[in-house]
């Protein structure tokens, strides 16, 4: 099996710490792959909020996801506090790509539990296709 290669970005610009809720855990005791994507949106939604964004008004249009990977490394437990490192990558055309770095405090060290990538296209919903991204959103998706 091969194993899935997510590129990281040079830096990430935004960070956000999660808790694991009880209702996040599946029948192995772990965080389960939904919640993991749960916890990937959650961060994408404060990641934009803090550009001046939403998923659904992004200069005048919205975000529909194109695509996701995820690359689980370490478990993730109720009661842990989870920080999602978001950076852009790959920005061009009608999209862009975010990539998540999840890490968890372990024995005092610092441990990564996954990485994911998720594929962002601008849409416009009344036409229902894909417009190209403006400058404006180019530039802040640049800015550290």
């Amino acid at each position: 099996m091969q194993k899935v290669h997510i590129e990281e970005p040079a830096s990430y610009p935004f960070c956000t710490d999660l808790p694991i809720r009880i209702t996040d855990l599946n029948y192995g005791n772990h965080v389960g792959n939904d919640a993991f994507m749960g916890l990937i949106h959650e961060s994408r939604v404060r990641y934009l909020r803090q550009l001046g964004y939403s998923e659904l008004q992004v200069e005048g249009y919205g975000l529909i996801m194109h695509n996701a990977a995820i690359r689980f490394m370490s478990e993730l437990f109720y009661g842990d506090v989870v920080t999602v490192a978001v950076g852009p990558l790959a920005i061009a055309g009608v999209g862009f790509d975010l990539v998540y770095r999840l890490t968890v405090l372990r024995n005092q060290k610092s441990v990564v539990a996954g990485l994911a990538k998720t594929g962002m296209v601008l849409f416009d919903y009344d036409k229902r296709r894909p417009v190209a991204l403006p400058e404006i959103l180019k530039k802040k998706l640049q800015m550290p």
